[in-house]
């Protein structure tokens, strides 16, 4: 025995399938993010960023669903790639925002159209009446 299963009358199941296209659609997105040198944690702040613009830190650690203390190292990275900034928050002296820098936008912008067309040819297999039906019921379980 080599510690396998026999899976010779195994079905997949309806999550191993969509767990399997994920992982399709998470490389997808590694190869999309290949020219910006980007991991797509940095991608994902970015385009966090880009959709709420300026956010405290731990604005951004509850939409990235990360610990405060990593959302300072994201910060700290994108700084460092000339991609976002820090400034003072007018409301509150002691609170810190995290904006985009001009760079930011436009690689925000840049990774966004690469993403939608690695997304767009993925889903070109489907029909136009597939690719309804199934963003459909993609909102629902997101929903639910």
């Amino acid at each position: 025995m080599d510690g396998r299963v026999d899976t010779s009358d195994y079905e997949e199941s309806l999550s191993e399938a969509f767990w399997a296209v994920a992982r399709r659609l998470r490389h997808r997105t590694r190869v999309a993010l290949e020219p910006w040198d980007l991991s797509p944690s940095l991608a994902r702040a970015l385009s966090v960023l880009a959709r709420h613009g300026d956010v405290r830190l731990s604005t951004l650690a509850d939409h990235l669903r990360i610990a405060p203390r990593t959302a300072t190292e994201v910060a700290d990275d994108l700084a460092r790639l000339g991609l976002a900034a820090r400034h003072p928050d007018p409301d509150d002296r002691r609170a810190t925002l995290l904006s985009l820098t001009p760079d930011g936008v436009d690689t925000a912008q840049s990774i966004r159209a690469a993403r939608q067309s690695s997304g767009d040819e993925f889903f070109e297999a489907l029909s136009p009446d597939d690719r309804t039906a199934l963003s459909g019921i993609l909102a629902k379980l997101r929903d639910n």
